[in-house]
């Protein structure tokens, strides 16, 4: 049954890549206009390729162990929760949207405030329906909170 679910959400995923995530993942920029007239603007595009680590969840500031996160061009997610790594399937979607499937992750044991940062930053994560750049920080919003991210010197 559980993998039945599993299967019915892939494909729910699969048709939502069809039918949203082709035109914001690969916009064509317009050509110019001739008149000398402003061009239509762009869709924002998720930022692929660019490791991100948490600076703050829900407008408190996170310590040492920064859970990341890390977007591919493959729409696969990676990154470290504060404890384990995790991986999962990401669809940014028309209008600055993000769909984040199933995490998978290591089941490692660490200290209680360690493994609460984590499950918070991954409960976020994985109910996370918007997203925005702003001042170089990566926003991303859902119904549990907002996650704010700074790009990662490593």
């Amino acid at each position: 049954m559980k993998q039945n679910r599993l299967v019915l959400f892939g494909l729910l995923l699969a048709l939502a890549s069809a039918v949203f995530i082709a035109p914001v993942v690969a916009q064509e920029q317009p050509p110019a206009s001739k008149s000398g007239g402003l061009t239509p603007m762009q869709p924002k595009q998720f930022p692929v390729g660019v490791q991100w680590v948490l600076i703050s969840l829900n407008g408190k500031s996170v310590g040492l162990n920064q859970p990341t996160l890390q977007l591919d061009a493959q729409l696969r997610m990676r990154g470290f929760g504060g404890c384990n790594t995790f991986s999962a399937v990401a669809y940014p979607l028309k209008n600055q949207g993000l769909a984040v499937g199933p995490l998978a992750l290591t089941r490692k044991e660490c200290a209680k405030a360690e493994m609460d940062l984590e499950k918070a930053y991954l409960l976020t994560l994985r109910t996370t329906a918007k997203w925005e750049e702003r001042d170089g920080n990566l926003i991303l919003v859902g119904q549990a909170g907002e996650l704010k991210f700074d790009r990662a010197l490593f």
